[in-house]
């Protein structure tokens, strides 16, 4: 499988504290790779690192064969308005802006015309089952149809990378588990790659491959949350 995005290398510290101490990373074209481990463990880091949010101290992050760490944060931050989607475990919808308004953000950034970006934000919500919703705050949702909105807004300008950081963390198991199917159904159709960073083995279970992060490195024994015997 031909490697879409590429970490090498990768350590990164807050202040004295380690958090990636030479981590190797692979994520191929269309591939789910759930990361997982104990709290603490750099998994967050290591997801901020690939996605560009945060700069790596040291190594390399190659998409596409470019290393985006010696990219600017401008930089940085376009591709995450094209190539990569984010998504975050409490969604981080804008309270002020309605389901479509927060949708349809991304696509207004990057200079679509406002019309457009409706448009295409409606068809989104659709697509995750909160249509309905489209013209109603975040405070007056549920957790999982925010949730569902930020699948929207991460996926709706079809990502080739979606990093999403503990995505159904702050949902009950069932509706968690709706969620997950419902993105990883979207994902499969469009063929794109994603970074999955989990703590539970349910959701760890919906990746093609499983990484293991132990004290900021890569466990060479493989047996995370979804091993089985």
């Amino acid at each position: 499988m031909t490697a879409l995005l590429r970490g090498t290398g990768m350590h990164r510290a807050y202040g004295p504290t380690p958090a990636l101490r030479g981590v190797d990373i692979e994520v191929g074209e269309g591939e789910i790779v759930a990361v997982t481990g104990p709290s603490g463990c750099g998994k967050s880091t290591l997801l901020h690192c690939l996605a560009g949010i945060l700069r790596v101290d040291s190594g390399e992050v190659r998409y596409r064969d470019q290393d985006i760490a010696l990219w600017t944060e401008g930089a940085r931050s376009r591709l995450r308005r094209t190539d990569f989607g984010v998504l975050f475990q409490f969604g981080q919808l804008v309270p002020e802006l309605t389901a479509a308004e927060n949708v349809a953000l991304p696509l207004l950034l990057a200079g679509a015309h406002r019309r457009d970006a409706r448009k295409a934000a409606t068809l989104w919500l659709g697509r995750f089952g909160v249509g309905d919703l489209a013209d109603k705050l975040p405070g007056t949702m549920s957790g999982g149809q925010q949730q569902r909105c930020a699948v929207a807004r991460a996926l709706v300008t079809e990502p080739k990378v979606l990093f999403a950081d503990e995505p159904t963390g702050a949902l009950d198991v069932l509706t968690g588990e709706q969620v997950l199917r419902e993105i990883v159904h979207v994902v499969r159709e469009q063929g794109t790659s994603v970074v999955l960073v989990t703590h539970e083995a349910q959701i760890a279970a919906y990746a093609d491959r499983e990484i293991v992060l132990r004290d900021g490195v890569v466990d060479p024994s493989g047996l995370g949350l979804g091993a089985r015997s």
